[in-house]
């Protein structure tokens, strides 16, 4: 006896995932923008600057696809 409103075994939805995804790969790409700085110990505009941003992007926007209904 299966009821239609009843809810699925899984916590997110495709969609979610596919948000999550896009979240890691912006993580991901944002550390290896830091290790392709060529200044010393990476204190150059990639190092510091632009690879952290990317990240942080990453990880706000997996906040958002983790809390998307």
């Amino acid at each position: 006896m299966s009821n239609s409103t009843e809810k699925s075994g899984l916590p997110f939805k495709k969609d979610n995932y596919v948000h999550m995804l896009i979240g890691l790969t912006l993580i991901i790409l944002g550390f290896i923008i830091m290790t392709l700085d060529k200044e010393e110990f990476g204190f150059g505009f990639l190092g510091i600057t632009l690879g952290p941003i990317i990240a942080f992007i990453g990880f706000i926007y997996e906040f958002y696809a983790i809390l998307k209904k």
